[in-house]
């Protein structure tokens, strides 16, 4: 029998073999379309999830961030009566005192830290950074180069990379000439911008928050 003589029969097989490819087809664009759609719920399972832990973090750092704030004047008190204490002091119960305001001082300190908040307290000669500092005051220096720090006046903290109170500071003025500066050896510009010392040259006062 020729090719162009099949029997009804083999017609029918081979109408259901191209329906069962087309099927089959259909099946796999249907899968892959189903593996997309479950990749996708679980990349939003996991954004949402993520998303959840950033605020749940933020949260509790904002809580931890009014208290820490709050507890800053106290922190400040007990670095000023231990700043202030007469070390020298003869008596026994004025010594014990001082021993006692110094050991509350130091485990509120130990307390910031355990919960991330650290003290900012730059050194002398440490450059001016405008995302940790507050300038408030400027003198011409001839230890210091120009924008760098003369000296903190006040500590500043920072919670969990946050800053929480920029540390206050004196800075060199332009025109410091500390031994080996840029300006000093140069005439380079200051790199503490935005600052200006007064006509006189005496120093000023400047405000510049981070």
């Amino acid at each position: 029998m020729s090719d162009d003589q099949a029997t009804p029969t083999e017609d029918i097989v081979a109408l259901e073999g191209e329906d069962a490819a087309q099927e089959i087809e259909a099946l796999k664009l249907e899968v892959a379309a189903l593996k997309d759609q479950a990749l996708r719920y679980a990349a939003d399972v996991e954004n949402t999830k993520r998303r959840a832990e950033r605020e749940m973090n933020d949260a509790r750092a904002y809580a931890i961030q009014k208290f820490a704030r709050d507890l800053l004047g106290a922190a400040d008190n007990l670095s000023r009566a231990t700043a202030m204490s007469p070390r020298n002091s003869q008596d026994p119960a004025v010594t014990n005192y001082i021993i006692g305001v110094e050991m509350t001082e130091k485990e509120l300190l130990a307390a910031f830290e355990r919960n991330g908040l650290k003290k900012i307290e730059p050194a002398k000669g440490e450059k001016f950074d405008p995302h940790l500092h507050q300038a408030v005051m400027e003198q011409p220096s001839t230890e210091v180069a120009a924008g760098g720090v003369i000296q903190f006046l006040q500590a500043g903290y920072e919670l969990m990379g946050r800053l929480i109170r920029p540390a206050m500071v004196a800075v060199a003025a332009k025109g410091s000439t500390a031994p080996g500066s840029a300006e000093a050896s140069s005439g380079g510009a200051n790199p503490y911008a935005g600052a200006s010392a007064d006509a006189d040259g005496s120093g000023g006062s400047v405000d510049i928050k981070s």
